[in-house]
C-alpha cells in the first residue's frame, strides 16, 4: 500500500492514488494529491469544485455523476477537464479525498 506524507502526516492511498480514509483529508492534502495529478495550483475554481464533492460526498455517500457536477457548479465539462485534466472521477475526486468512484477509473 502507498503512502503520501504530508508534513507530520502519513496517509494511506490505494493503488489507484485516492485516500484510503476520507476523514484524513486536508487542504494541506488536497495540495499534495493536486502534484500528483500534475495540477502545480489550487485555484478558487478548484476550491470551488472540491468543496462542491466534498459536500455532495458527505450528504449522499457517492461521488456526483458529470452531468450533476456540470449543472450544480455552472462549469461545462470543458472547463471541469482544464482544472483537473485527469477528469472529474479520477483528478477531481482524488484531490478531494473522495474514494475511488466505481466505473469512472
Amino acid at each position: 500500500m502507498a503512502q503520501l506524507v504530508v508534513g507530520d502526516l502519513t496517509v494511506e492511498l490505494d493503488e489507484d492514488g485516492f485516500l484510503e480514509d476520507y476523514a484524513v483529508w486536508t487542504e494541506d492534502v488536497a495540495h499534495a494529491l493536486a502534484a500528483t495529478e500534475d495540477v502545480e495550483e489550487l485555484t478558487e475554481d478548484h476550491w470551488k469544485m472540491i468543496n462542491y464533492l466534498r459536500d455532495y460526498f458527505e450528504q449522499f455517500g457517492v461521488a456526483p455523476m458529470v452531468r450533476k457536477m456540470v449543472k450544480d457548479t455552472g462549469y461545462d465539462q470543458k472547463k471541469i477537464y482544464e482544472l483537473f485534466p485527469a477528469g472529474p472521477g479520477k483528478g477531481a475526486c482524488k484531490i478531494a479525498g473522495l474514494p475511488k468512484p466505481t466505473g469512472c477509473v
